[in-house]
């Protein structure tokens, strides 16, 4: 077992020379006062579902001294009316709800938001500041700054008892469905404002940390996205308690000691995950959604944009259950099912590549032969009433699970990866649509059951996915496909139900890789260090360390990936995924 990495938690993606970044409130107001020299401006700071609107209200009413402020809660809707336009999306079932087209505009009274508008365009001369979600649609402004958040620290807000919701105030609410209502309502709405600002927004305020605001003009932010495409790049990984969750990240990425344990890591999960952009000495961190909503063709490449628009389809993540336990034994949903029920347009059909594992680590994949469905059924919901053991050794089939196997996993199929395991999870993006069936009879970290799903699970296991179709379709589908000087590759993974491809490579040497046109993620599954580095020199040398996701734009093109510095003279592997646009 691995017991010690590099692993770089704080990613830097550097940003060229000459860059201005204001740092506290002080330099921020100083570099704004020129806004008052106008004979008359309309300020708009749009603020990300999340921001404390207030203290960013109040530094802004003290630093410029507006004539009039104009606070977006003013023009909501009411908090009931609020909840009936929300109802339909959110539902009453504390995990799931279903996608829409939900705007910033949708929220808005348009009595309110006509009268304010008409005292904004009244006022002839000063300065009037109009903030919050939505303040972009309350004028036409001369200027936009745009105070962003990442969801990783939206999230502690919410955890934190923070309201974080767009127009009702939901401190008291359980952080699950504050988090909910964020997936499905108010970050799907703001999204979309926020997709029509990027290209035109005035300043970048970064509000992670209030003590410490940041702020770039927005010519600057829109530069350092620019660049972060032309080369190879890491989002900002982030760590979780699990309720299975085990304590191989916390050596091996030397993570704090603070937490009960770390059953997660989302390492490459744009929709989550931040990016930090690098000015000099200062660091502004940003939601990677940005970096997708501004260059998804150049990010994706045409293909892959074609088929999926501003969206990366790809996750990697980490779940630790090195001395934990097992994780949730779940299902996927089918393509029709998300679709109909959830309105996403495309499932999770995943994998897991085992990158380490103890001796007698077992993956849960499929269902017994000869599988008898009404007991299996019935077995699970009496386990769900209490006080019964759901047998699994009846109805699931377990499978050896060894460091650097690999299992796929399809839509509809029964699987859980099991105690003693560090299994990198390759999968496409809808991560949330899990429907767990049995939690192996524990409480979650709240010390109350996690949610069960049978219903939703009932309807998505394909029933024939017994072992010995499991073993010929899902367990460790490896051929070789090409090799050279100090390399060899190999296919590990590509079911005819999934989009996602995975090569693995093994090497001493440098192997030589191509996008083909389209976004690569790839993560190194044995060695200490690697260099990835341009064979025509387009990017500077990129170092990567054992465990680290990273990710290759589409636009790149060719690249080369090598030992380097401890890993000299050793044997280094990668795990390339990539979309599949051709059959």
């Amino acid at each position: 077992m691995r017991r010690h990495s590099n692993y770089d938690k704080r990613p830097v993606a550097p940003v060229g020379p000459g860059v201005e970044c204001h740092v506290g409130w002080t330099a921020i107001l100083e570099r704004l006062q020129g806004l008052r020299a106008r004979p008359r401006c309309v300020l708009a700071v749009e603020c990300y579902p999340g921001v404390r609107v207030d203290e960013v209200k109040q530094a802004f009413i003290e630093g410029l001294a507006p004539i009039l402020v104009v606070d977006v809660r003013q023009a909501y809707r009411h908090a009931t009316d609020v909840d009936r336009l929300c109802a339909p999306y959110l539902g009453d079932d504390p995990v799931f709800g279903r996608m829409n087209g939900l705007s910033l505009a949708d929220f808005l009274d348009p009595g309110r938001r006509a009268s304010l508008r008409s005292r904004i365009e009244k006022t002839r001369a000063g300065l009037a500041l109009v903030v919050g979600a939505g303040a972009a649609l309350l004028a036409e402004p001369d200027a936009v700054i745009y105070a962003d958040l990442a969801r990783w620290e939206i999230q502690q807000r919410q955890r934190r008892g923070e309201s974080t919701a767009i127009a009702v105030d939901d401190h008291a609410e359980d952080p699950g469905l504050k988090y909910k209502r964020g997936f499905f309502v108010d970050w799907r709405a703001a999204d979309r404002l926020k997709q029509e600002m990027l290209p035109r927004l005035d300043f970048l305020l970064d509000t992670n940390d209030l003590e410490r605001p940041k702020m770039i003009a927005g010519g600057d932010f829109r530069q350092g996205l620019a660049e972060s495409i032309e080369r190879p790049l890491r989002v900002v990984p982030y760590f979780d308690p699990a309720p299975w969750g085990g304590t191989w990240m916390r050596s091996v990425c030397d993570l704090p000691g603070d937490a009960p344990n770390y059953g997660r890591c989302f390492d490459c999960v744009p929709e989550e995950n931040s990016l930090l952009l690098g000015f000099g000495g200062e660091c502004v961190e940003v939601p990677a959604l940005d970096l997708v909503y501004l260059h998804p063709r150049e990010l994706l490449g045409e293909a892959v944009h074609a088929r999926f628009g501003a969206e990366f389809p790809i996750r990697f993540d980490l779940l630790d259950t090195v001395g934990g336990a097992n994780l949730s034994l779940q299902v996927h949903p089918l393509t029709e099912y998300i679709q109909d029920r959830f309105g996403m347009h495309y499932t999770q059909d995943e994998s897991h590549y085992l990158l380490d594992a103890e001796d007698g680590a077992l993956v849960y994949l499929g269902l017994k032969e000869g599988i008898d469905r009404e007991a299996m059924v019935r077995d699970l919901r009496q386990a769900r009433e209490g006080g019964v053991r759901f047998p699994d050794e009846h109805h699931v089939a377990p499978w050896p699970a060894r460091t650097h196997d690999h299992f796929l996993i399809p839509g509809g199929t029964v699987h859980c990866s099991g105690q003693g395991s560090m299994v990198l999870e390759i999968a496409a993006t809808p991560y949330i649509f899990t429907f767990n069936l049995w939690n192996w009879a524990r409480d979650g970290l709240d010390g109350t059951p996690g949610p069960l799903h049978l219903d939703h699970g009932f309807a998505s296991i394909q029933w024939d996915r017994t072992a010995s179709w499991v073993e010929r379709e899902l367990v460790n589908r490896i051929e070789p496909l090409a090799a050279g000087p100090g390399w060899r590759a190999e296919h590990t993974g590509l079911h005819e139900r999934g989009f996602i491809e995975t090569r693995r490579h093994w090497f001493t040497g440098t192997v030589p890789h191509d996008t083909g046109g389209g976004v690569n993620v790839l993560n190194l599954v044995q060695g200490e260090e690697v260099l990835v580095e341009s064979p025509s020199r387009a990017f500077e040398p990129f170092v990567v360390h054992y465990a680290e996701t990273f990710i290759v734009p589409g636009g790149v093109g060719g690249y080369t990936i090598r030992p380097h510095g401890p890993a000299a003279g050793s044997e280094c592997a990668t795990i390339k995924a990539s979309v599949r646009t051709r059959a």
